[in-house]
């Protein structure tokens, strides 16, 4: 094998050009920029925030009410198609107590 250096990492590089040093992201702002930066970025947090709560809250409730659709759906197309009766008779108590007593019947 070689006996060169295998390190990979990257060394910092020397500076060279005069006294300035080199700044890496936000380390050196200055404070006036950055206090003038702060207020509209804090509104942005807070609807970034809230507009996050309300996405969470949609996801959350997205396959119960998926879950609700498919029921009645599949109610509506078992009973009016399958069975050849109204479509409407789904939403009527007397309908759901007829199938309670044909299903738990002694």
């Amino acid at each position: 094998m070689n006996e060169h250096n295998t390190d990979v990492r990257s060394k910092p590089k020397p500076n060279v050009g005069g006294g300035a040093k080199t700044v890496s992201s936000g380390q050196a702002k200055a404070k006036p920029q950055q206090d003038a930066k702060e207020k509209p970025q804090a509104k942005r947090k807070l609807r970034r925030r809230w507009v996050r709560l309300l996405l969470g809250l949609l996801r959350a409730l997205l396959v119960p009410v998926l879950c609700v659709i498919a029921v009645v759906v599949g109610l509506w197309l078992g009973y009016a198609y399958i069975g050849g009766r109204e479509g409407s008779d789904i939403w009527e108590w007397d309908t759901w107590k007829h199938l309670f007593d044909l299903v738990f019947a002694n």
